[in-house]
């Protein structure tokens, strides 16, 4: 996970920019599949590893991905916008720090828990005696019809296991996945579609550039992410849909000031994104916080990791959204006399 993520940065930062080099937009889009498939690959193992760990280690997961989205959006604010260092360099800088993956894994963690629940299974070797008798022909019947046992047998236990795991995700899919899957795919439309053209005249915003908006907005998301995951010792949200429905409402109203410029203020914009992470935030520990509290055991386990898919299917869904909708968006506000999403180029 951590290599993928290193490399996904490298990628992308030693890339030429698109247009200069042929197949410069193909490794870029494949360094940020490699991020993302470790983003991926992390949250559902690790998340469901939490089973193991006390009911503490819920809690701790859940605000240090608050934090890790914090640090990141602030590390590149700080790097860009108050330092004034190249995109390029600042993500060679953040290429070193998955890094500390491996080394929180084997040094942080008990050991002794890493392995808890998994005993190895006896061993029982065929006697010698046994194959001799085999090859004397009078068994290979037997041998046979206890092959097509264990074929069967196993054909049994895969199709119980999918009616298990089925049951399983069908208790998951109303309580806990769909509030799950529209917080992401409302604060993900927000930050990908939208927050490109949250734009104000630089007279009216405390920027130089217009480059500087999406990244602020991306620290402000965080900031508020990373609160209300870290709330779960202090706070608990039992009716899960209703902060899915505000930001559904946060990214109505966003989407309606992107097309019609009615915010008078930039500090207002600034409010509702932090609100919009504060939601997001809540959304994602409660849900895994009650999926702790009601399932048990290997239950348990299975359904932390599974619940973690309806997040990155509202991420994807996100995205493909806002592929059609950001350029959208741009070129009405251009039509308008809002040209400042075409200035807002990263270089």
């Amino acid at each position: 996970m951590w290599l993928a993520s290193t490399l996904g940065m490298l990628s992308i930062a030693l890339t030429p920019p698109v247009g200069e080099r042929d197949g410069a937009l193909i490794a870029k889009l494949a360094g940020v599949v490699l991020a993302s498939l470790s983003n991926g690959l992390g949250e559902m193992s690790l998340l469901a590893l939490t089973h193991y760990y006390g009911s503490f280690s819920l809690a701790a997961w859940s605000s240090g991905t608050g934090a890790a989205g914090l640090i990141g959006a602030g590390l590149y604010v700080m790097l860009t916008s108050t330092f004034g260092i190249t995109a390029k360099r600042s993500l060679l800088v953040s290429a070193t720090l998955p890094f500390l993956m491996p080394l929180a894994y084997f040094l942080v963690l008990p050991r002794d828990l890493k392995i808890f629940g998994y005993t190895a299974l006896p061993q029982n070797p065929i006697e010698q005696e046994d194959l001799r008798r085999w090859e004397d022909g009078h068994q290979v019947n037997d041998l046979t019809s206890a092959a097509d046992f264990n074929i069967n047998s196993s054909s049994t236990n895969l199709r119980k296991s999918i009616k298990i795991n089925l049951r399983r995700l069908k208790s998951l899919f109303i309580p806990y996945m769909i509030p799950l899957f529209l917080v992401y795919m409302s604060e993900y439309l927000i930050n990908q579609g939208l927050t490109p053209i949250l734009l104000f005249p630089l007279d009216k915003a405390p920027f130089k550039t217009f480059r500087s908006f999406y990244p602020t907005y991306a620290f402000i998301y965080q900031l508020g992410a990373f609160i209300s995951r870290s709330s779960s010792p202090f706070l608990t949200i039992h009716s899960l849909y209703t902060p899915s429905l505000l930001q559904v409402l946060n990214l109505l109203l966003l989407t309606l000031h992107a097309m019609y410029f009615f915010l008078p203020s930039i500090y207002i914009v600034f409010c509702v994104i932090f609100w919009e992470g504060l939601l997001g935030g809540v959304v994602y520990i409660n849900t895994f916080s009650a999926i702790t509290r009601n399932k048990q055991g290997e239950d348990r386990e299975w359904s932390l990791g599974a619940a973690s898919v309806s997040d990155s299917a509202g991420i994807v869904i996100a995205s493909l959204l806002g592929m059609v909708m950001e350029p959208w968006l741009c070129q009405l506000n251009v039509r308008n006399g809002r040209p400042w999403c075409q200035e807002a180029i990263v270089t």
